[in-house]
Order: C-alpha cells, then sequence, then structure tokens
C-alpha cells in the first residue's frame, strides 16, 4: 500500500486506516521510479528553506538585520533535523505495530530506533520517508520567523521553536497524516495547509502581537532592503513547491503529475491576482506584490493539490491573490499588528482557504474543477466542509493556545525581545557581531 494513501484517508475503512498510518504499513516492494521521485522531492523542499526561504525573507528586511534572518533560518534547518530524529518523527508518525491514538504518536521510535536499512514505507524505504518529512518540519518553524522578524532574540527563537515543533508542528502533523482524529474523520490536507500553513500563520500572529511592533511601526516606512534577494529566493520557492505538493503522493504517478500542474497554476494565477489588485488600488504593479501573490497562490493550493484540477487550480489561485491581498492590508493597516513579512495573512488565511477550497472541488460532480481522477473525492460537500472547518478551528485554537504558553515561558526564561538600543542598532551587529555588506 502506498504511502501516498497517508495523505487522503477519507475514502478508507477504519481496518484499512490502521494498517496504512503504520511506518511499515505493508512489506511493498521499493519502488525505483517512486524513490528516484521523493529523493528529488526531499532536495526539493530542503532547498525551499535554504536558500529559497532564507533569501526570500532577507531581501524583505532592513539591511541592519539580514544576517539575523539567514542565521535563524540556517539555524532551525539544523536544530529542527536534529529534534526530528530525536523525538519529532515518532510523536507525529509513531511506530511499526503499535495503534495509533488520536491525539499524538507513540514513542517507540525514540532518536529512529525501529527505522533501518530494511525498513520500507509503501514502495519507498521508510528512511527516505522519515526525510521527506523531516524537510515539513525544517520549514515550518521556519516560516514563522517572518511574524517576529528584526526584534526577537536569537537564543529565545531557538527555544521556542525547539518546544514549538514537539508540542504543536508533531501533533498536529498527527492528527492529519499519522493516524490522528482529524485524519479518520475524512480532513482533505494533502500536503500541509492546516499542518503547515495555519500552524505557521496562527504561531507567527501570536509571537507578533506578544512581542509587539517594531520601533517606528507605523510611523517609520521599513521599506525591504534588496527586492533583488527577495525575487531570488521567491523563484526558489516556486520551484521547490514541486517537491512540496507533488511530492506529497508519496509516488511517481498520475497524482504526483496533476499536483505539480496545479500547484504551479495556482501559483501564477496568484501572482497576477496580486498584481491586479495593487495596479488598481495604487497605479503602479510591484515586484513585491507579484511575488506575495504567487507565495499565496502556493500556500492556497497546497491542502488542495490532491483534490482539485487545473480548473480549480485557477480558481484558487486568483482566490488567494485577493483574499490575501486584503488580509494583509486589514492585519497592518487596520488591525496594527506588526506581522513583519506577512506570515498570517499569506500563510495562515492562506492556509485556511485552500482547506475550505479542498472540501468543495474534492467533489467529482464538480466536473472539471475537481480532480476528478482521485479516488476519494467525495459528493457530500457540505458535510465534507464541515470537516474542513473543523480542522481549521481545531488547529487555529490549538496552535494559538500553546504558542501564547510557549511565548510566555521563554520570555521569563530569557526574554523574548532585545532592547531598544540594540534593536537601533539591528541584530545582526547586536547579536552576531557582523554585517551582511561592507561596501
Amino acid at each position: 500500500m502506498s504511502l501516498f494513501f497517508l495523505r487522503r484517508p477519507s475514502s478508507l475503512t477504519a481496518g484499512l486506516l490502521l494498517a496504512a498510518f503504520s511506518p511499515l504499513a505493508a512489506a511493498d516492494t521499493i519502488s525505483g521510479a517512486d524513490t528516484a521521485w521523493i529523493l528529488t522531492s526531499t532536495a526539493l523542499v530542503l532547498f525551499m528553506t535554504i536558500p529559497g526561504l532564507s533569501l526570500f525573507y532577507g531581501g524583505l528586511v532592513r539591511v541592519k538585520n539580514v544576517l539575523s534572518v539567514l542565521m535563524q533560518c540556517f539555524a532551525l534547518t539544523a536544530l529542527m533535523s536534529v529534534l526530528w530524529f530525536v523525538v519529532g518523527y515518532t510523536l507525529a508518525f509513531g511506530s511499526a505495530g503499535v495503534e495509533q491514538g488520536p491525539w499524538v504518536g507513540d514513542l517507540g521510535n525514540l532518536f529512529l530506533a525501529k527505522v533501518s536499512m530494511e525498513s520500507v514505507s509503501g514502495s519507498i524505504p521508510e528512511t527516505l520517508f522519515v526525510m521527506f518529512q523531516l524537510t515539513f518540519a525544517v520549514i515550518t518553524p521556519a516560516l514563522i520567523v517572518g511574524g517576529f522578524a528584526e526584534r526577537m532574540r536569537f537564543s529565545a527563537m531557538l527555544i521556542f521553536s525547539s518546544l514549538w515543533m514537539v508540542l504543536v508542528y508533531a501533533p498536529v502533523c498527527h492528527w492529519v497524516w499519522g493516524g490522528g482524529w482529524l485524519g479518520e474523520m475524512g480532513l482533505q490536507d494533502f500536503a500541509g495547509g492546516a499542518v503547515v500553513h495555519i500552524t505557521a500563520g496562527v504561531a507567527a500572529l501570536v509571537a507578533a502581537m506578544s512581542l509587539g511592533g517594531r520601533r517606528g511601526f507605523g510611523q517609520t516606512a521599513m521599506p525591504p532592503h534588496n527586492l533583488t534577494m527577495t525575487v531570488t529566493g521567491a523563484g526558489m520557492l516556486w520551484v521547490g513547491w514541486f517537491g512540496f505538493n507533488a511530492g506529497s503522493a508519496v509516488a511517481a504517478d498520475s497524482s504526483a503529475a496533476m499536483a505539480m500542474l496545479v500547484t504551479h497554476l495556482s501559483a501564477a494565477c496568484g501572482s497576477l491576482a496580486w498584481m491586479t489588485m495593487e495596479w488598481i488600488r495604487h497605479g503602479k504593479p510591484s515586484v513585491l506584490g507579484i511575488v506575495t501573490g504567487m507565495v499565496a497562490g502556493l500556500g492556497t493550493i497546497t491542502p488542495a493539490s490532491g483534490s482539485v484540477g487545473p480548473a480549480g487550480a485557477v480558481v484558487i489561485g486568483l482566490s488567494a491573490g485577493v483574499v490575501c491581498y486584503f488580509a494583509t492590508i486589514t492585519l497592518k493597516n487596520r488591525l496594527g499588528i506588526d506581522d513583519s513579512l506577512d506570515v498570517f495573512p499569506v500563510h495562515g488565511v492562506g492556509g485556511a482557504l485552500g482547506l475550505v477550497m479542498a472540501g468543495i472541488f474534492c467533489s467529482p460532480s464538480l466536473g472539471i474543477f475537481s480532480g476528478n481522477g482521485f479516488s476519494d473525492g467525495v459528493d457530500d460537500i457540505a458535510g465534507q466542509l464541515a470537516i474542513q472547518l473543523c480542522g481549521i478551528g481545531a488547529t487555529f485554537v490549538y496552535t494559538a493556545l500553546v504558542s501564547w504558553v510557549l511565548l510566555r515561558a521563554v520570555n521569563a526564561l530569557v526574554s523574548l525581545r532585545v532592547g531598544n538600543e540594540d534593536e537601533t542598532a539591528g541584530l545582526d551587529i547586536v547579536l552576531h557581531d557582523e554585517r551582511g555588506y561592507d561596501l
């Protein structure tokens, strides 16, 4: 049985679910084609974080903080990888031969104790499945960096991110993909609308509110210091996202091909929609707008990339560009929340929108809008929407509460925010004793 079904459980019987959610679900023969594709996808998703997200975020901050953002993304890649090996994987997916509970995986795979060269996950080595999932556990905490950029202490960031991955990311991953209650309920989340984008977006929002805005926010212009760097990172994210979504089929098959096609179309439409909104409202299209729209399109198609067809992807991408654009304006201009790099309005709102759209377009009765070839399409749109909304609400509330508690605890331990003088001087010099540029 392919681990593709880990991401798409709604049509399986209860018995098959218990088997499918085990990391050693079946002693299938390893497929060379599937293994080669997931090896490629794993590299692509890691490429999204370093250098893709690092450059995208690095260009968006001011010149005095560019190294701090690059350092945070790089350090998180290393730290989350080790934590995934120690405890993250077993909390998310548990171990073979053990019936998984609804909330978190069993601890039988601490330090990957039961993963060996001979372990098989569907049609790929389990070591590869571990590594593929590791890249998701890396990029999700890295996305949160955008919510508190330019003002959080490096030590506080490391402690918060470590606790957050163990207490938020891994449990939610288990809920959806590891045999937990949302997966059994039938939540359609192909590649991480709830697991990645809502968790990261909500955590970034809570962090931004807890730390408060940057000094001068709302009074002083804080433009990106290097949009060339941002566009370079955005291009890497676009390409890397093919591994993120199409790789989530965990097979080299038609499902992966459709996921790749709809991912690209949504990104393109998100870019054009955001660009058009800016053009209408401000008279000129901006480079920052078109790349942000691309990320919105990619984040919104992520949960639906296993449920929709090309026409559905166009609708989703256009919706993402418009909805996320207004969410960004509302958050900063009307609510005055300094989510520095727009993590919540792009990823949190986009992930939620994508989950809703997945609940609609997963129905084969919608014809060209749905991915007609997907085996778990459902005709009860109202019922599926209720499940999707339940998943959105549960992920939002759980992430917000735990993130808030963790931020309070870390602040009591080491203080979350740098002092006013240090913030004025810039985190590059204050925290790392280096400058991004020496011209």
